[in-house]
């Protein structure tokens, strides 16, 4: 990332797919076009893990597993797996622009046990990947098998020998659950020939992909059912104290964010095992990796289970030793360090001598309660990742219209905003006109939507996580009119 260059954050689950939800098939290759022709040179993803309760891509089934809502159907017809009448008429959905998840909850499985019942057991593709993906396939399909056969309640409400994972508990559930192990095994099968063919589709149009790496991990995860010492624990396996960020100008009340913390004593005497093997995993599927939530390797804030955020305190991460260490084994590591937050120097001192680049978001330089920003464009360094927003932040337009009018005042002045070139546009071209060596900027931004378009509004439940793009709203004009920015601004 070492040389000027720009790219665009769109969740997968936002194309324009037919069937309810965005995936890897033909909206995402023709994105993929896209983005060739406007000159960008990164697609910045979401995780795309299988979400759980709240739809949410940070709290996931597994860190491991794909997303089987965002396996294409019409590639899967292609395979020879579906047949056309099997899902083309079903309904998925009323509104184009909105994931309908409850609906796709209650269809979408049976529609991939067709798919599944036509793939040969003996296919050579299928065996290697259980045979090669084990070390998390193997526990990963057990826990979804378990989670069906007990109506999709957390592994905490299980019996106590499942909970505990006693060996012949297991066995009996592996007997028992046979057929449907082998389903969960052969959708992450689908999910990860999918994944290969779109990677290898957007490097040879000389698109790279960024992934996003949650920091936590799910509760109710197989994560931690199969790994319970890597956590804070009690002896009946719940947390004794869990994630969440302490009060602020933000959030009066704090944050809670509910993730068991990690026993990073334990993955110290480990030589972080765990961790390594997760990292290592995300940037096989990756060109580069985003890691959530950087400040936490620094210090993390835990919240006792049954208080609130009020209630945390800050306690030391493993620091720099991580970092070397995963270094020392990994080698050399595209990573972006998401330092946003409440930071202190040892974080900045953190990034430092991780050599990694932060990231500066334009919408809080204008943010009036913090005079002193470090996020305006005169103060960044040139090894630094500059967004307009991300997921968790209004679009420009949406923030324009909600955001303090001193803020929205202040912006128009250091930017030069004019109505008539578009506060968007203004906004965007400011964050590529930067030093920065990479832009990422939110499509919704490029295309001038407002609040509608929003992500995810942090603290919030319901209406996250659904918003999708129009078909056609990828158009060539504004391709070329793309284009032409990152030649007058030297990111092609």
């Amino acid at each position: 990332m070492r040389m000027r260059s720009a790219g665009i954050l769109l969740p997968i689950t936002a194309l324009p797919s037919p069937y309810g939800i965005g995936t890897m098939g033909g909206a995402a290759r023709d994105f993929i076009l896209f983005l060739q022709r406007a000159g960008q040179r990164y697609w910045q993803i979401l995780p795309i893990g299988p979400t759980s309760y709240g739809d949410s891509p940070y709290q996931s089934f597994s860190s491991f597993a794909g997303n089987p809502y965002l396996i294409d159907l019409d590639d899967l017809r292609q395979d020879g797996l579906l047949e056309l009448s099997e899902y083309a008429d079903d309904f998925w959905g009323a509104d184009p622009c909105r994931i309908d998840y409850a609906l796709l909850y209650r269809q979408r499985f049976s529609t991939l046990q067709n798919a599944v019942d036509r793939l040969d057991p003996a296919d050579t593709g299928l065996l290697e990947f259980c045979q090669t993906q084990a070390y998390w396939l193997e526990d990963y399909a057990l826990f979804m098998a378990l989670k069906d056969y007990h109506g999709g309640i957390s592994w905490h409400q299980w019996p106590e020998a499942l909970q505990l994972r006693r060996p012949e508990a297991l066995g009996r559930a592996r007997s028992l659950l046979q057929k449907q192990i082998h389903f969960w095994k052969c959708v992450q099968y689908l999910f990860f020939r999918q994944w290969g063919r779109l990677k290898e589709f957007a490097n040879s149009h000389g698109v790279l992909i960024i992934g996003d790496l949650p920091i936590y991990v799910a509760n109710d995860s197989a994560d931690v059912w199969a790994n319970p010492e890597q956590f804070q624990l009690d002896a009946h396996r719940n947390p004794t104290e869990v994630s969440g960020c302490p009060p602020d100008g933000f959030s009066a009340d704090g944050q809670m964010w509910g993730n068991p913390l990690f026993d990073w004593e334990r993955m110290r005497r480990e030589d972080y095992r765990w961790w390594l093997r997760r990292i290592h995993y995300q940037l096989q599927i990756f060109d580069v990796l985003r890691i959530d939530h950087f400040r936490g390797f620094d210090a993390y804030y835990a919240i006792p289970a049954d208080g609130s955020a009020k209630d945390g305190h800050w306690e030391p991460g493993p620091g720099i030793d991580f970092f070397r260490t995963v270094a020392s084994k990994l080698g050399q590591v595209n990573i972006i360090a998401e330092d946003l937050g409440f930071l202190t120097e040892s974080v900045y001192r953190l990034l430092r001598d991780t050599g990694f680049p932060g990231m500066k978001i334009l919408q809080f330089a204008f943010d009036s309660r913090d005079t002193g920003s470090g996020y305006l464009p005169h103060c960044y360094p040139q090894h630094c990742v500059v967004y307009t927003g991300t997921h968790d932040n209004d679009t420009i337009l949406g923030w324009m219209a909600s955001a303090p009018k001193q803020d929205v005042q202040r912006a128009i002045r250091y930017l030069r905003l004019t109505p008539q070139e578009g506060y968007h546009w203004g906004m965007m071209r400011s964050a590529w006109a930067s030093v920065a060596d990479l832009t990422v900027i939110q499509l919704q931004d490029m295309l001038g939507l407002g609040s509608q378009a929003r992500i995810n509004t942090p603290s919030t439940i319901g209406g996250n996580w659904v918003w999708r793009c129009r078909a056609g709203s990828c158009s060539d004009r504004l391709a070329d009119q793309l284009h032409q920015e990152m030649e007058l601004y030297g990111r092609l």
